[in-house]
């Protein structure tokens, strides 16, 4: 049961761990976190599967950047995600360029990881404010300022 609804939002996931780290390697690592802590969950206690989901790659997500920002100390280039190739689909790879343009990139590059997973679910995929607050840990009101910033 768990695994459907996981597979169902699987795309999404990925999509979120990608664009909030940049790497096609990194946005697995946080796939893979995010389903050993998904396959532990009470399904019983869960409303809303694809919101929780979220929430859990999300966190993930900023945990991963913290990470990396320690590591990526020594280099001094700017940070811009790898290409993630895809199938040969036109309709996706529209969707992927209108997604990912450079000027979003530019600005992600500026963000510390909770405005940046702000700035990506909400800009990216519409993800409410109460939604947003509750994955990274912090009061609607607070991803709202985030957000205006």
């Amino acid at each position: 049961m768990s695994e459907d609804a996981f597979a169902r939002h699987r795309s999404l996931l990925s999509t979120v761990a990608y664009e909030m780290l940049g790497s096609a390697a990194d946005a697995e690592d946080v796939l893979q976190e995010t389903w050993l802590q998904w396959a532990g969950v009470d399904l019983d206690t869960v409303r809303d599967h694809r919101a929780y989901l979220v929430r859990i790659t999300t966190r993930q997500a900023l945990s991963q950047l913290r990470a990396l920002g320690r590591r990526k100390e020594s280099y001094v280039g700017p940070w811009l995600p790898e290409p993630l190739l895809t199938t040969p689909d036109v309709a996706e790879d529209v969707e992927l360029a209108d997604s990912v343009s450079m000027a979003m990139l530019l600005v992600l590059e500026t963000l510390m990881p909770t405005e940046r997973a702000v700035f990506v679910l909400r800009e990216v995929f519409d993800v409410s404010y109460d939604e947003i607050a509750e994955a990274v840990g912090k009061s609607p009101a607070a991803v709202r300022q985030i957000a205006h910033r």
